[in-house]
């Protein structure tokens, strides 16, 4: 028995020694992965803190560098002020029911049917950008004369364009003006600024309605119009343009060829149209030519009564040629509509 108990104790002890040696290394090797993870998070600390001072390092050299361009740009305005180029990219293109310069309205809101598709380029504008917009009633436009036949020479070759300081004011009967005195589309920086009424947002683009734009017209940028501000109480404008009838017609009216005309032309234009109807096209037609839209040679050009009644003069609105004449009374007759043959406020006699 007393053998027994010796073989049982000694073999109770080694049991309990081998466990223990167990636990001694269990115990050891997660203390060396402690110390492992512990050693790998502060080289991890250690390469973040590296890759933070790189980045800190590349800023200061970023901001240093940007301040010395801004330094070297300001001394070459100093000493060549002329040549300094903002080049400005268009945020979007006008798709308008102007087809061509001669109609659109020399202002902006004068022809409230004019409508227009401001098409935005969704690389440059993605459609949150316009989120908002459709809150106000009206907004600003930025754009540029594109169709001035001198703008090549003004961009490329400014010292050949032969800008005019004085400008021809239709209002005045050709009498010039400053060019700053004027909203002359021919300025020394091309560039036009209108306000048209908001009418509906649709993703890429915005419908505008009372636009002065003609067709393919490049956007520089939009703002909202506010009436607190943007509206001048009290403002004072020269005399000449406070005339508001100076440009204005007695009436306008329809030949039965342009009613049997705009039956079949309209069919063709239909789908794409920015109206809902022929009646409400023949409306804009009124509109526009509510005003006189014909160039000062033209209405300058010295005729006898007989004359008067055959120039027939043309306006395309919509991609369609609307012909028609006017008489010595400012009376219109609105002869016919049909397809155009690049005419461009052409008269025939």
């Amino acid at each position: 028995m007393s053998y027994t108990t010796a073989a049982l104790a000694f073999t109770l002890t080694l049991v309990i020694k081998l466990f223990a040696e167990m636990v001694s290394c269990e115990v050891y090797r997660w203390r060396r992965r402690g110390e492992d993870l512990e050693h790998r998070i502060n080289e991890l600390e250690k390469s973040l803190g590296s890759v933070s001072e790189k980045r800190a390092s590349e800023r200061r050299g970023r901001v240093k560098a940007q301040q010395a361009l801004r330094e070297a740009l300001a001394q070459s305005e100093s000493h060549n002020s002329h040549n300094t180029i903002y080049p400005m990219r268009p945020i979007g293109t006008i798709q308008s029911c102007f087809s061509t310069r001669n109609g659109t309205p020399r202002q902006p809101l004068l022809v409230s049917l004019a409508r227009a598709s401001l098409v935005f380029d969704p690389a440059l504008v993605p459609p949150a950008s316009l989120e908002g917009l459709e809150e106000y009633s009206h907004c600003w436009i930025i754009y540029v004369f594109h169709l001035n036949t001198d703008i090549e020479k003004l961009w490329r070759k400014p010292s050949q364009s032969k800008l005019k300081a004085k400008v021809r004011v239709p209002r005045l009967n050709g009498e010039r003006k400053g060019v700053f005195a004027t909203r002359s589309p021919h300025r020394p920086c091309p560039i036009g600024l209108t306000v048209a009424k908001v009418e509906e947002i649709q993703k890429d683009k915005v419908l505008l309605s009372g636009v002065d734009l003609v067709d393919g017209t490049p956007v520089l940028d939009i703002k909202p119009y506010l009436p607190y501000s943007d509206s001048i109480q009290g403002a004072s404008v020269p005399n000449w343009v406070q005339e508001d009838c100076l440009l204005a017609v007695a009436s306008v009216s329809f030949s039965d060829v342009f009613s049997s005309s705009i039956t079949s032309c309209w069919k063709r234009i239909e789908k794409k149209s920015l109206y809902g109807s022929a009646d409400e096209f023949k409306s804009l037609i009124t509109q526009v030519l509510s005003w006189d839209i014909r160039s000062m040679s033209q209405r300058n050009k010295p005729q006898d009564t007989s004359d008067a009644d055959s120039t027939v003069y043309h306006l395309v609105l919509e991609g369609l040629d609307v012909s028609y004449m006017i008489d010595n009374e400012s009376n219109i007759l609105v002869q016919d509509v049909s397809l155009p043959n690049n005419l461009e406020g052409v008269a025939e006699t």
